[in-house]
């Protein structure tokens, strides 16, 4: 499913403490993006127990529970970690991805919070979540009649939101540098091939990863860590950011004339590192319309073409990969692009657009 709208975690915080309540909800998202740990925290919250359910590994009997014969009469008794007396919140995560068979047995859970003749504790609160689609997840069709019954809501990525997440939980502070410099690798689409990818949950596993090997890791052990949970381009991307942490190659002070793009052979990595993440910074700084662009703007725009033409004399294809058209939409400004083809014609007589 896709709405036509998505919430942070922040506004999804709002809307399960105000819908919640009194309806079901369905989270929607892609993996990795913090939809399961958000639950638990609003049942902390509002004070209730938090019981989670993976609706891939469930079968029918698993929800309404096994008949019993009692007074010659058969009845079916659920789960006790259904079964509770006190309110809770039941937490139906991968509902979508569950067989149309386990999808039927949650119909009155979710719509009278009964199953047979047992109903939950007044107060209790049901919250279900699922992987979209597009996301290569284990995905089936969910029912019209299962949508109808709860309220649906998309979360996205908030950068601004995990990072202060992240600085106040001890996410390891060369990750936290990498995402200040990248915030775009925060999180990317879930590969259609079998690889590791970046999501919140995925630098969360890297941090905990290099805080146990600690601060003599080495460049190659790194890369290694990297490559095991995030996604590739961004791994190499992150080993080479490690390499250069300390040197004398940061972007800030490139832009600030302070020092200059490497040109040696065994530093290619790292040119590439700061070519990606150059073009990141004129996208992050500059309007998309030049009639905002005010007196900063120009200076960092004569900046940028003059690093443009040095990055050019070390390596053309790395300069025309910095202004060239990406697959995932997030281009140089137009008016930009103008002025480089005009003033940097070399650059521009071979940029390609994908």
């Amino acid at each position: 499913m896709n709405l036509g709208y998505t919430v942070t975690q922040q506004q999804l915080m709002g809307i399960l403490l105000n819908v919640a309540v009194v309806r079901p909800v369905f989270i929607w998202g892609a993996p990795g993006i913090g939809k399961s740990s958000l639950v638990e925290k609003f049942a902390e919250q509002v004070g209730l127990p938090c019981v989670s359910l993976l609706g891939s590994q469930l079968a029918p009997e698993d929800i309404i529970g096994v008949p019993q014969i009692v007074d010659g009469r058969s009845r079916f008794c659920p789960p006790a970690m259904i079964a509770r007396k006190e309110p809770y919140c039941l937490f139906l995560d991968e509902l979508n991805a569950c067989s149309q068979e386990v999808q039927k047995a949650f119909y009155s859970l979710i719509h009278e919070k009964r199953i047979g003749d047992f109903k939950l504790p007044e107060g209790s609160i049901v919250i279900g979540a699922g992987n979209r689609v597009q996301d290569s997840a284990i995905v089936k069709p969910m029912s019209s009649a299962l949508i109808n019954r709860m309220f649906h809501v998309q979360l996205k990525v908030s950068y601004k939101e995990w990072m202060e997440w992240a600085y106040s939980d001890g996410i390891h502070p060369m990750i936290m540098q990498f995402l200040e410099i990248r915030p775009d690798y925060l999180w990317s689409q879930p590969p259609k091939t079998e690889e590791p990818f970046s999501t919140p949950r995925s630098w969360h596993i890297l941090s905990d990863a290099l805080h146990e090997f600690g601060e003599d890791i080495s460049n190659e052990m790194l890369g290694i860590l990297a490559s095991g949970c995030i996604s590739p381009q961004h791994a190499a991307q992150f080993k080479a950011f490690h390499k250069n942490i300390n040197g004398k190659h940061q972007l800030n002070r490139i832009l600030e004339g302070e020092a200059a793009f490497p040109s040696a052979p065994e530093d290619r990595d790292v040119l590439y590192f700061l070519a990606d993440s150059f073009r990141a910074q004129i996208i992050k700084e500059l309007p998309t319309e030049k009639a905002s662009v005010h007196d900063q703007h120009k200076r960092f725009v004569h900046r940028a073409k003059a690093l443009l033409k040095d990055l050019s004399s070390i390596s053309l294809e790395m300069a025309q990969m910095v202004v060239a058209k990406h697959d995932e939409g997030n281009s140089l400004p137009d008016w930009f692009v103008v002025e480089v083809i005009r003033d940097l014609p070399r650059l521009a007589m071979e940029r390609k657009d994908k």
